[in-house]
């Protein structure tokens, strides 16, 4: 038995030499989600700060303009760093701060799922609703559209905002704080390979 416990550790060993590979992928893996998010809130920047600081139908946040001013560049220049790997665990930081923040003030109410299902332990009341309308749409579609070619490339959903992928955003964004950019494929390995030798 302890020569096969030892027999499978010596195989995972030979696994580390392809330990940057989860680091990377959680990076790569990022960085279009955050840049998107970031450049979408810079181009329509007034459009940002006025959701951001409305209390009628926005966030209702104080100091709008600072905060998606700090939201937008944050998302934006996050997502450079996690490309080349540069100051990740500093980077993560920030950038789940913005998750936790956005997951509290814009998906929280609508529960945990981001897409709407109709039963399962995450349903909800919202969800069941949601169903319903996405049923009454695609029977519209179906009688007056062209159905077959809208969901040529995937089925319709409704989407209920909920706080699942920011939550796993979030996460992954902590593993990358205790983790690190990952070797080879990092700025933070090659600088920190400098300035050991």
């Amino acid at each position: 038995m302890i020569k096969c416990i030892n027999k499978l550790q010596s195989i995972l060993d030979c696994t580390r030499c392809f330990d940057f590979l989860a680091p990377l992928a959680l990076r790569l893996y990022l960085v279009p989600i955050f840049w998107m998010a970031g450049t979408k809130k810079l181009g329509a920047f007034d459009s940002t700060v006025d959701w951001f600081g409305n209390t009628d139908y926005g966030l209702g946040l104080p100091f709008p303009y600072l905060m998606a001013g700090m939201a937008t560049w944050v998302e934006i220049l996050g997502a450079i760093a996690l490309l080349v790997g540069f100051a990740v665990r500093w980077v993560s930081i920030p950038l789940m701060a913005t998750m936790a923040v956005a997951a509290v003030s814009v998906h929280l109410q609508n529960g945990w799922l981001a897409i709407a299902e109709g039963s399962g332990f995450f349903a909800s009341e919202r969800t069941a609703g949601a169903i319903e309308r996405l049923s009454a749409a695609k029977d519209i579609l179906r009688e007056h559209g062209n159905y077959s070619w809208i969901t040529e490339n995937g089925s319709l959903v409704i989407l209920n905002n909920g706080i699942e992928f920011a939550s796993t955003y979030f996460i992954m964004l902590l593993v990358l704080f205790f983790i690190g950019a990952g070797k080879y494929f990092s700025l933070d390995y090659w600088i920190a390979n400098k300035f050991r030798s």
